[in-house]
């Protein structure tokens, strides 16, 4: 599962410097982080409302699409801040076997 996300957090790389006229991703690196965070919140409010419909429905594709693009928004978003998804999947795994009531008592206030 993870290599999907390896390999498409380097095309991220690759195109982030790319010609803004050419890459959506150069686009949005070329806009800055606030356009990016917007993106991101945009992006999780269209995944909230196509939860709820697939709460409703139980046809969850429009949910997986959704997902999808939140997701990569997020990765632009980790690039942008010179990081990606190796390190929250390492995040990840350091808390397997860490209850999560543990995990959310042991964040500072």
């Amino acid at each position: 599962m993870s290599d999907t996300l390896k390999r498409l957090a380097a095309i991220i790389e690759e195109r982030k410097s790319a010609d803004p006229g050419s890459s959506y991703v150069a686009q949005l690196h070329h806009k800055g982080l606030e356009k990016i965070l917007a993106k991101v919140a945009e992006e999780s409010g269209e995944t909230i409302e196509a939860a709820r419909e697939a709460g409703q429905d139980g046809d969850t594709s429009h949910l997986v699409y959704e997902t999808a693009d939140l997701w990569f928004h997020t990765l632009v978003m980790l690039s942008s801040l010179g990081t990606g998804p190796e390190a929250v999947l390492a995040e990840l795994e350091r808390r397997f076997g860490v209850s999560g009531l543990e995990e959310k008592a042991s964040r500072k206030k």
